[in-house]
């Protein structure tokens, strides 16, 4: 086995796979978070992925969701000493057992797969996601521009046209440039939040490992015209919540998403933008996000 040492968002934690699997090959979008050595602190969590037999594994626990994504075929299960998911991708199946605050993560993966690469991603993706709510972080379904040496995050239901409002952004707003298009992390540093990009940037290869202040987070809906609306106390707290990454069943890390969230919308600005796909509705977004934050 060779293990990898990576870190995302200030968080570190490492990835070991079988010797004759080639990770650059298997995870490009991983290597500008490469670490030589594990960096200094503590590591959030250690994922293992040795050759195994998966054929006759199966998942004994309660089912908790059953849901297709861009992932695959995702099930989740709450078992004994803490979770397990199965993951369909094509018609192969994968899986992954993790202790309850997923700080020690096993992945058994169909090497043989021509999908074990995306397989792997995922699966780190999952253990990621949950166990840096322990942390003051939360994993958002978003995609997020830089400008001004501020980000700006634009959430909604799948459809609802982030990608889009985020190229209207980098069009018409000066010096926009896109940090992540499907699932920046934001962190609570001391009082301030912070956007980083990270390996998992859906259908437009975006990996930066960088950060900037968030200046702002808005949700999206389509409208025939253009509205923006600035929210706050329980609004922005329900504006942004539909977006991250918690088991909602889990009682400990929802109520530390809770924490997070409480904190992160009482520093930032946040709205919401019912709009159409145009230029109007990026320039209206904007003005409204920076005339908030003087």
């Amino acid at each position: 086995m060779t293990r990898y040492h990576y870190s995302v968002a200030g968080f570190s934690f490492s990835v070991c796979i079988p010797e004759k699997e080639d990770m650059n090959q298997l995870l490009p979008s991983f290597r500008p978070f490469l670490c030589g050595d594990m960096p200094e602190g503590e590591n959030l969590f250690h994922l293992s992925a040795p050759v195994c037999d998966v054929s006759s594994f199966t998942m004994e626990g309660e089912m908790l969701e059953d849901v297709t994504n861009d992932m695959g075929r995702l099930r989740l299960y709450r078992m004994p000493m803490g979770y397990g998911v199965s993951l369909l991708l094509g018609n192969v199946m994968h899986y992954l057992l993790a202790d309850k605050d997923f700080s020690s993560v096993r992945a058994f993966v169909r090497w043989d797969d021509i999908h074990a690469g995306n397989v792997l991603s995922s699966l780190i993706r999952i253990a990621y996601s949950q166990s840096v709510l322990r942390k003051g972080a939360v994993s958002l379904h978003a995609a997020a521009v830089s400008c001004g040496g501020k980000a700006y995050l634009f959430m909604g239901k799948s459809g609802t046209g982030k990608s889009t409002h985020a190229a209207l952004w980098m069009k018409y707003i000066p010096g926009c440039e896109l940090l992540n298009d499907d699932n920046p992390t934001i962190r609570m540093v001391g009082n301030m939040a912070m956007a980083y990009g990270t390996p998992w940037s859906g259908k437009t290869p975006c990996y930066k490992q960088c950060a900037f202040p968030v200046g702002g987070m808005v949700r999206l809906r389509q409208a025939p015209e253009n509205r923006f609306r600035l929210c706050s106390g329980s609004d922005a707290f329900v504006a942004i919540y539909p977006g991250c990454s918690v088991i909602s069943q889990d009682v400990a890390l929802r109520n530390s998403l809770y924490d997070t969230l409480a904190r992160l919308a009482e520093v930032t600005v946040v709205g919401t933008l019912a709009c159409r796909p145009d230029e109007e509705a990026a320039r209206l977004c904007f003005h409204g996000i920076t005339e908030a934050q003087n």
